[in-house]
């Protein structure tokens, strides 16, 4: 992963970190499923939907905005 400029990770780790960074970069959950092979999204949302500090900025800054259009009107 040295590419990317990322930590190096043992193998195992690399399937998390994976599905969490396309939940960050808001893949949806049900896209997530189906790449890890889950057999359910149940199984997925309940592994991996943990929230991040990325994805909770990222939501942080969508309220604000939804916010601001509610306001300007």
């Amino acid at each position: 992963m040295e590419h990317i400029d990322h930590e190096l990770l043992p193998i195992h780790s690399t399937r998390h970190t994976h599905a969490v960074m396309l939940l960050e970069a808001e893949v949806p959950m049900k896209e997530v499923q189906e790449r890890l092979g889950h057999g359910s999204i149940q199984i997925t949302s309940d592994i991996y939907s943990h929230v991040t500090r990325k994805m909770e900025n990222k939501s942080i800054e969508k309220f604000d905005e939804y916010m601001q259009k509610k306001s300007a009107k």
